[in-house]
């Protein structure tokens, strides 16, 4: 993915979880829900992609998604509330990535199995990696991304109506 799809789900649960200062919240959550992409240090590093350390391999784990987002979010002032969505949102990551229509699949049920799943549907395109998001294919990526998250960026970027909302 582009990380747009990410990032949308990242705001609108920052604006589902937050009646005042959402901004700091859908800031967290985007956070979050891109966090496990912090594999692609183990490029640098040596670790092939298949790897169960590599790109799409534990960090996208569901169970890492659970013990991540909890401890991040531990010292929250709305603990359980927080760290429920925190875990939708770094869980979200993976299973978007597994509706994608390019890689190896995702690790998602590591350290249990260390096979990689797509789902049955997979309406969104692979992004190029690195600087190959600015070609035409990274664009169109955006693109499609951008229509398919829309409602996701709407109910987050909408103005609230009052105090009451």
């Amino acid at each position: 993915m582009a990380s747009l799809g990410h990032v949308a789900v990242g705001m609108a649960l920052g604006r589902a979880h937050a009646r005042e200062r959402p901004a700091r919240w859908m800031l967290a959550f985007s956070l979050l829900a891109l966090a496990p992409d912090l594999d692609v240090i183990t490029f640098a590093l040596g670790v092939p992609y298949e790897h169960a350390l590599g790109h799409r391999g534990a960090s996208h784990a569901l169970l890492v998604a659970l013990a991540g987002a909890l401890a991040a979010l531990a010292p929250s002032e709305h603990r359980a509330r927080a760290g429920a969505l925190g875990v939708i949102a770094v869980a979200s990551h993976g299973l978007l990535d597994a509706a994608t229509t390019g890689g190896l699949g995702v690790a998602l049920l590591w350290p249990f199995d260390d096979a990689r799943y797509f789902l049955p549907a997979r309406p969104i395109p692979v992004a190029p990696i690195g600087a190959g998001m600015l070609s035409r294919r990274g664009l169109y990526v955006l693109g499609v991304e951008a229509a398919l998250f829309a409602p996701l960026l709407l109910y987050a970027l909408w103005p609230r109506r009052g105090p009451a909302e």
